[in-house]
């Protein structure tokens, strides 16, 4: 079994709205027709809208949407591709390897239905100061306890790119899942699950920010708040 993401860019004049409803109602029931497995969508629609704070833009344009998806091989993934190249501008897939150290078991995904809060997806690219061991290492091994300790995600998948499976797949290492409970949309205080101590939200920040400069150049990621739907 292999996971592949793919990031969808969808046409300029429909809004993000507009994208999730087409990618719902007419991709995922053709997908459903060539995979039986699992798929997750997220899309950056309105009901993020009040996020837009989080966003952080450097391959621009950022995806609209991602379509996580698993296969039982890369290879038979032609049909896939079709569908998806009918409902969007451009797409990029990447075969991935995922993580999963915190499991999402408060606010468990009903079929269909938008999962509460937001999934904040980050695109990742090694910082050439160092190897792949030292970055995972540093991701992996340290970062992921302070990143749950000091953020109120409930869940939490880090799937690290084996290789892109599209051509002119924008330059790609990682990409990061992150779900944050609805207050997290609106404010900086619930993202950090800070109350309203601003003494400890600088506190977690700065220990957050501090730890992700370890392993990640701000000029080479982007951070998107999307809404999630997990399709049976």
């Amino acid at each position: 079994m292999e996971k592949i993401i793919y990031a969808l860019w969808k046409h300029d004049s429909q809004s993000g709205d507009e994208f999730r409803e087409i990618l719902l109602t007419q991709l995922a029931p053709a997908l459903r027709r060539e995979t039986t497995h699992n798929m997750r969508l997220c899309v950056s629609d309105s009901d993020v809208s009040p996020a837009a704070s989080y966003r952080i833009e450097n391959a621009k344009p950022v995806a609209d949407a991602i379509l996580s998806l698993w296969l039982d091989s890369s290879v038979y993934r032609e049909s896939i591709e079709t569908e998806i190249a009918k409902h969007t501008t451009r797409f990029a897939g990447y075969l991935v390897t995922e993580s999963e150290p915190l499991i999402n078991a408060t606010h468990p995904p009903k079929q269909g239905e938008r999962t509460v809060g937001m999934n904040q997806v980050v695109f990742l690219q090694k910082p050439d100061r160092l190897t792949f061991q030292e970055w995972i290492e540093i991701w992996h091994g340290s970062h992921t306890q302070i990143a749950i300790d000091t953020q109120s995600t409930f869940g939490y998948r880090q799937n690290v790119v084996a290789r892109a499976v599209t051509e002119n797949a924008p330059p790609c290492d990682a990409i990061v899942e992150e779900n944050f409970p609805e207050a997290a949309i609106y404010g900086r205080e619930a993202f950090y699950d800070a109350g309203d101590d601003a003494q400890l939200l600088q506190q977690r920040e700065t220990q957050m920010m501090e730890s992700c400069a370890r392993f990640i150049d701000f000029d080479k990621i982007d951070c998107i708040p999307m809404s999630e739907y997990v399709i049976g």
